[in-house]
């Protein structure tokens, strides 16, 4: 049996920091399903379609990861993929109360689903793609920050803006 596994986030945009935990996790697992969600708290800059062709263009390179978008429950999806884990990265001890209760939450929805953790690489540990998203804004240098094709998109986002 393949290990399927499924790395969920809004990735608006994809940093070095997300690329790190897949590239990682797709080492681990036989298959990673980047999936990109629609978070109802944030406002995205990107479109969901236009997050998914960033993913894509930044791990074409790694023929085990196969990049789609969802709309509902992350359970829901994990169970259609047939995956048996849930793929997280964590930043900082800040990000594990609210992870905690996503897994919490998500082991009541399907106790048979687990998540797994990776720790950042710690070059990446202060990086959010907010931060990215504001320091672009203002035309700050992020090309330690994210892929150079997230960096045009950003450039191009903002420039229109």
């Amino acid at each position: 049996m393949s290990s399927i596994a499924v790395c969920p986030g809004s990735f608006d945009p994809i940093t070095l920091g997300h690329l790190d935990i897949i590239k990682r996790g797709a080492k681990v697992f036989d298959q990673v399903y980047v999936c990109v969600l629609n978070n109802s708290s944030k406002q995205p800059l990107f479109t969901v379609e236009e997050r998914c062709e960033l993913i894509r263009e930044v791990t074409k390179e790694i023929p085990n990861v196969i990049v789609e978008s969802y709309k509902g429950l992350l359970i829901d999806y994990v169970r259609e993929k047939n995956a048996q884990a849930i793929l997280r990265g964590l930043r900082a001890v800040s990000d594990f109360e609210y992870e905690m209760q996503i897994t919490s939450m998500n082991r009541v929805l399907d106790d048979n689903i687990e998540t797994f953790f990776m720790m950042t690489n710690n070059q990446y540990s202060f990086l959010s793609s907010s931060i990215v998203k504001e320091v672009a804004k203002y035309k700050g240098n992020i090309s330690e920050l994210v892929p150079e094709v997230v960096e045009m998109a950003l450039k191009n986002k903002f420039s229109n803006i």
